[in-house]
């Protein structure tokens, strides 16, 4: 992929929605809830006064409404600023 963030922005790779509740049951696609965690695949230089924190590979969590989509060969991913990551999952 040829996609490289400027600034603080984040591109994050959104986690698949869980397709089965953990008693068993399947849940369809229209009640399936939208993914607040992913996979970062690339990260800007960070400003001058805010240091870029993130680096590739983290796993993140995000709020519900953050980020721009972008399809990008047929998968989708999120571009964000840095601000809008809640936490780093270690």
């Amino acid at each position: 992929m040829n996609i490289k963030p400027l600034a603080d922005r984040v591109l994050v790779e959104p986690k698949e929605a869980e397709t089965k509740t953990a008693s068993g049951i399947y849940i369809p696609d229209t009640a399936k809830e939208k993914p607040q965690a992913g996979k970062v695949i690339a990260v800007g230089n960070g400003k001058k006064d805010e240091p870029m924190e993130l680096k590739v590979g983290d796993e993140v969590l995000y709020g519900k409404y953050s980020g721009t989509e972008i399809n990008v060969d047929t998968k989708i991913y999120l571009m964000m600023r840095q601000s809008d990551i809640l936490a780093v999952v270690k």
